[in-house]
Parts: structure tokens; sequence; C-alpha cells
């Protein structure tokens, strides 16, 4: 058995404290193989878990657990580091970092030396894995003068979430419209979604009975944020003062099984995304999972489980296919607002999604809702055999340590020297 060392968010409100809690429940399903200890860091701005749950409990004993561990003067054979390159040090013989990677189409420089000095990179999709292993940048060598493209030599492996299937809560969201698509995202340049709500706007102004449900926040679930938000929605809003498609807003925390009860609402028929790129996309896969049909760009980490096979009646022949409503898009350079020191690089790009695409997008789930349900449901029941928590668990559990390997020589051999 191996002392592992998980550092990351673990309680934080946000995408990395979710994949922290993934990477949690998968050694959990080890701890034959694993001696779980976890290092809480915080994530931004971003607020805590306020559920008092059964897995929380257990976090809060790790941490504890971790602590009079280290006042021991305890150490570790394998660090597990759930945060963004930048954060990524060598703390234990093996360390591996673990992140979503980026949304962009290369990785900061920043990136290079501490991805070097990890022994593993695990990433959350095929799109993350390609930021860094194509992303090369030009160095001199300081004694010879030499030049050469400087890029990440360490494995790169890519493990996906799993599929969770909570027992959703039925919500009484008190919608005034019986038609209504969702959005899911963090208010922010990344996730695109003013153009989401232009979109939906332009094309569904005369329509009275369709809405657009918004779960969003800028950081926090607290009042001070919901009116930042209510505040940015009216200032888009007063473009369209005659409008009679309808806009719903909802803020605050919600639990695993309240977000299925959202992607299962019976007045909810679809989720849109214009996003700019995903690491992953996880709430696009949970929607997905529910069988709620998708709307989104054809590009970056959700594509990795937005198709399923298809048999051709005519050749035989399965091919994957897309389960979801493409919107058209284009790549250019990230706003200058998006720009972020030494993560997302200026000469960086990503996806801006066309929004006539997007309304027409939207249009033809409207106007083909049963056409669309009948892939939704194929593209479950294949998430469900291809990403089931056993399999995806097992996959990250050996890339992180796979007893009687190589691996274990390797790691062997650096703890005696």
């Amino acid at each position: 058995m191996k002392k592992l060392l998980v550092k990351g968010p673990a309680l934080s409100v946000s995408g990395y404290g979710e994949q922290c809690r993934f990477a949690l429940r998968a050694m959990r399903e080890y701890e034959d193989r694993f001696d779980i200890f976890l290092h809480n860091i915080n994530w931004g701005r971003t607020g805590m878990l306020a559920e008092d749950t059964e897995e929380r409990t257990w976090i809060e004993y790790l941490i504890a657990k971790t602590a009079q561990y280290v006042q021991q003067g305890g150490t570790f054979d394998i660090s597990l580091q759930v945060t963004i390159p930048n954060e990524w040090e060598k703390i234990a013989p093996i360390n591996i970092g673990y992140t979503a990677g980026i949304e962009t189409t290369k990785i900061a420089p920043q990136w290079i030396e501490p991805s070097n000095m990890m022994d593993k990179i695990i990433v959350v999709s095929e799109h993350a894995k390609y930021g860094f292993v194509n992303t090369r940048y030009p160095a001199r060598n300081q004694q010879t003068g030499e030049e050469r493209m400087f890029g990440i030599d360490t494995p790169v492996e890519v493990v996906h979430y799993s599929v969770r299937a909570p027992e959703p809560q039925a919500l009484d969201l008190q919608l005034s419209t019986d038609f209504n698509f969702l959005s899911v995202a963090q208010w922010g340049p990344r996730k695109n979604l003013e153009a989401t709500i232009v979109s939906f706007m332009e094309e569904f102004y005369e329509e009275e009975n369709v809405g657009l449900v918004l779960k969003t926040s800028l950081a926090r679930s607290c009042t001070i944020d919901r009116l930042s938000c209510e505040q940015r929605l009216e200032k888009v809003l007063t473009t369209y003062p005659d409008a009679k498609c309808k806009l719903h807003l909802l803020h605050g925390t919600m639990s695993p099984e309240e977000l299925a009860g959202l992607y299962t609402h019976p007045k909810i028929k679809a989720i849109v995304s214009t996003t700019h790129g995903e690491g992953f996309g996880l709430p696009l896969f949970e929607a997905a999972c529910t069988g709620l049909p998708v709307i989104a760009p054809n590009w970056s980490g959700h594509v990795d489980f937005l198709y399923a096979p298809v048999k051709d009646k005519k050749t035989g022949k399965v091919r994957n296919r897309p389960h979801f409503t493409k919107i058209d898009y284009e790549i250019h350079k990230i706003q200058a607002q998006a720009v972020w020191d030494g993560v997302l690089t200026a000469d960086s790009s990503w996806c801006f999604a066309k929004k006539g695409s997007a309304r027409n997008a939207m249009r033809e789930v409207y106007t083909q809702l049963d056409k669309k349900v009948v892939l939704a449901k194929h593209l479950k029941k294949t998430i469900e055999e291809n990403f089931a928590s056993e399999r995806i668990y097992g996959q990250f559990a050996d890339h992180v340590y796979e007893p009687d390997t190589q691996w274990e020589a390797d790691l062997d051999q650096v703890v005696e020297a």
C-alpha cells in the first residue's frame, strides 16, 4: 500500500473542486492500494461546500489525518496534485499532475517547467492532452546560444469523468414558459454566456411560451453575487424591451440531486452552450447523462462524450456520429479581457460560436424536439456504458499507481536512492 497525498481544492464549489473530489472517490475505491492523505487548498474566490454529507465528513477526516501525520514527520510515496500546472511542485518521490488542462489551442510557457517536473500528467479530455503534447516555444541555450523548441516531455494520459446517477430531486421552479432551454455556466469570459442570451433573445423574440433558464453566478452563491448577475442581465436585456420570450435566473448552490432534478425537469427541454472552450464540460456531461438534448459547438473537451456509435444501414460499418445539435464556429485569438497571465496566453486561440448558427440550432431543437430526444437517449446509453464509474475509477487508479508493474519498480528505485 502506497501513501498517497492528494493536493487540491477538495471543499471548493468549482470545477477543480469537483475534479479533486472525483480523484478522491476513485482512490477510495482502491483503499487496499492507497493510504489516502489530503492537503486541501483554496481555489480563487469560489465558495466552500455547505452540505453536511458523508463525503464531506470523510474529506474533513482526511485533512485532519494528514495534518497530524505531517506534524509527526510523516512522508509520502506519491503526490497527486489537482490544480493548474503553475502550482505543481516536487513533494514526493513520485509526483503526478492532474489538471483540467486548457480550453485554448496551447498551454502557457509557464506550464512547461513544472509539467516536466512531474512523473506523469493526467488530463480530462483529448482536447486538453492536445494542448500539452503539441505546444512548443522557442528557447535558447544560454551557454551555447543554440535555439531549439521547448515543450513537455512528461507522459500525458487522458481519464474522463465518470457517470454519477444521483436521484433527481423535484424542483418547484415556477416557470411561466413550457419550453425552456437551460444554460449552466459561470458568468465569465470563457463561457460566453452573453452570446447564449443574445442568440436566444433574437431567435425567440416573438415567442411567448419559450424561456431560457440561466443557472449562473460570478464566483459565489451569495446575495451580492446574485445582485451582480441581475445587473448584468438587465444591461443585456435593455436591447430587447418588448421581447415576449422569458429569461429565468437561477442562482445559488445546488446539490447533485437538485442538479439532476434541473436536467430532468419536465419544462427543461435542452441544454445550450456557446462556450469558447471546455477542458471537459461537466454541466454538458451531467445533462447528457440524464438524456437531455445538448446544443454546443463541435470543439474542445465536450466532444469526447457527445458522439455515439451508429451502424450504417448500407455498409454495415459502425461510425461515431454526433448526438448533439452542433453550433458552427470560427477559431480566433482569445479576447484581451480573457488573457490570464500564466494560464491563458494572448497568442492562444479558442472557438467563437456563430450567432446565426446558435439561433438556428436552438430553433432546430425547438421544432424537432422528438428527434433530438431519440438521439439524446441513445447518447445517454452510450455514456452509461463507456463512462461507468467502475471503469473510469479503475483507469484513474491504474494511472496513479498499478501494483506489480514497471511503475512500481521505478518508484521503489527512486525511494531507495
